[in-house]
């Protein structure tokens, strides 16, 4: 097994949104994996074996296995692409969500990604205990959305992990429009 580290969302090394990429030629236990992810404490480890139809890959986080991880997919993506098969421009992934198809273009990676039903909801309380700051918008899919005024309440939010888990979804997301 082959593991590395992969900044996310950056052309800087020690920032974006890191995530490990293991690549193997053949599946360990899932304990392996979620005791490895624990280990890596990253928010997500990703495994990769090849198959005959392109990549198998799977995501766990320090506690458990998800069905979908963005960033991981597309640190999945760059180790394919740039160091197992580099004279590639696009790679397929199966996955628990169904195929997932990354294509470099130049130094970007262009990824289509399932959609989920999402609704909006009524912001309450417990956000804005769990996060520090009054969410302007929510949103529920799979995880919640929650949407604030401004990129400095994302930057200098400190939420509250145990409030955190009380929350609606599996897991909790933040954005906010971005001054750059």
């Amino acid at each position: 097994m082959k593991q590395y580290i992969v900044d996310a969302f950056t052309n800087k090394p020690f920032s974006g949104n890191p995530a490990a990429v293991c690549v193997m030629d053949k599946w360990p236990s899932a304990e392996f994996m979620k005791n490895l992810a624990m280990e890596n404490n990253l928010s997500e480890t990703a495994f990769i074996v090849k198959e005959e139809q392109g990549y198998h890959l799977r995501w766990f986080t320090p506690g458990s296995e998800v069905e979908l991880c963005g960033h991981a997919t597309l640190a999945s993506s760059f180790v394919i692409l740039n160091y197992v098969e580099p004279d590639k421009d696009i790679v397929e992934f199966h996955t628990l969500s169904g195929k997932l198809t990354v294509k470099k273009k130049d130094n970007l990676y262009e990824m289509d990604f399932p959609t989920y039903e999402q609704k909006e909801i009524p912001v309450t309380d417990e956000m804005e205990s769990a996060f520090g700051v009054r969410p302007v918008k929510a949103v529920l899919g799979p995880d919640l959305l929650c949407i604030f005024d401004s990129e400095e309440q994302i930057r200098n939010m400190k939420p509250d992990q145990s409030k955190l888990a009380d929350l609606p979804g599996r897991g909790q997301d933040v954005t906010a429009k971005g001054k750059d």
